[in-house]
């Protein structure tokens, strides 16, 4: 599949190990690529960022992504169901962090790794990978590109998605700005 990526798509994943890297991350999850397509200059997924205004929040979508590993990865849709049972999320973090130190949640410890081992994908990494070939051959291209990466993002359900749509992108806002598949590119 590697092989139909386009040179922004290949980047991309590239970025999103080195992402993963300098965070000294077990391996590569949505957040990871997620910022790797925050650091692109130029491409369809760029534009459509710009055009929605992400690019210019990316301390924002930091923040946002941090705060979600702070609650131990919990979406928005798991702290509103845990709500209506009566359980405040805010409280719990609070409780275990004024027990267990700030960040407690995040997942902090990291398993011995010897230092050549590349970081594998997560599971929800792998799967917004093969949903990039699923939503590139949906809008009938015949390359995946950067801009089929984004969409699978904003795709698939969870903290990622959340603060996309927190920030304007959701998957409908993204397919309207990005260009309609001609199934004519190649991968670079």
């Amino acid at each position: 599949m590697f092989e139909r990526f386009t040179k922004n798509a290949r980047s991309t994943v590239k970025g999103a190990v080195a992402h993963a890297e300098r965070a000294d991350a077990d391996g590569v999850t949505e957040e990871h690529l997620l910022l790797a397509l925050l650091d692109l200059d130029a491409g369809p997924s760029a534009a459509a960022l710009t055009a929605l205004g992400v690019d210019g929040r990316r301390a924002s979508v930091e923040a946002a992504l941090a705060e979600a590993r702070r609650r131990g990865g919990l979406t928005r849709a798991d702290t509103d169901a845990l709500a209506d049972l009566g359980i405040d999320v805010t409280e719990i973090v609070a409780k275990v962090e004024a027990t267990h130190g700030a960040g407690a949640l995040a997942g902090g410890r990291k398993a011995v790794r010897p230092r050549s081992r590349r970081r594998p994908f997560t599971r929800p990494a792998k799967d917004v990978l093969e949903r990039s070939l699923r939503v590139a051959l949906g809008r009938g291209d015949r390359h995946i590109g950067d801009e089929h990466l984004l969409l699978a993002l904003a795709a698939r359900p969870g903290v990622v998605a959340d603060v996309l749509a927190d920030h304007g992108a959701t998957y409908a806002a993204l397919a309207e700005a990005l260009p309609t598949g001609s199934g004519a590119a190649r991968p670079s």
